[in-house]
């Protein structure tokens, strides 16, 4: 039996069949495997821990107001200054359903309520310090507009703990 020659006619037909059957085949009815979840973006995350970081600093100068000690008057700039810190970070969140819901504001009830622990200046005063020592290790790796605000925020920390140990 003798072999035929492979003309360059019959190649070119062959290769296109064989495309068309490649394309054909990527075509039928199965899918892909899901892809996993993406991660969170880590600038997201960091904003959402500090928004709830900062929800839980405000909850305490709020009650340490309501406690009837008269630190009240005192402590409502540092919780003005809280706030406007929250207002920014929540601002830079991305395209959230709803922004988180700011803590209430209490009502100018005398006295904690039973059974909550008294907030202290003192303890106060250990918060900033702390949030404002973790900001350094917090603004690494994020854009600069975020590192700018959160070194703001921190220096704005360092002085509420520097006032509050000459207001105690």
């Amino acid at each position: 039996m003798r072999q035929r020659a492979l003309t360059r006619r019959a190649m070119l037909c062959g290769t296109a069949a064989g495309a068309v059957a490649v394309a054909v085949a990527g075509c039928s009815g199965q899918q892909a495997a899901p892809q996993a979840p993406r991660p969170p973006d880590p600038e997201t995350v960091l904003l959402t821990k500090v928004i709830a970081d900062k929800e839980q600093v405000l909850a305490l100068y709020r009650q340490a107001a309501r406690q009837g000690t008269g630190l009240a008057a005192k402590l409502l700039p540092f919780e003005r200054r809280h706030e406007a810190h929250l207002a920014e970070l929540r601002r830079r969140l991305p395209s959230s359903p709803a922004p988180t819901a700011a803590s209430p504001t209490p009502s100018a009830s005398a006295g904690s309520p039973p059974g909550v622990a008294r907030v202290s200046v003192g303890r106060l005063r250990e918060l900033e310090r702390k949030a404002a020592a973790s900001r350094p290790r917090q603004i690494g790796g994020v854009s600069p507009a975020l590192a700018q605000l959160l070194a703001c925020i921190g220096a704005c920390e360092a002085a509420h703990a520097a006032a509050l140990a000459r207001a105690s």
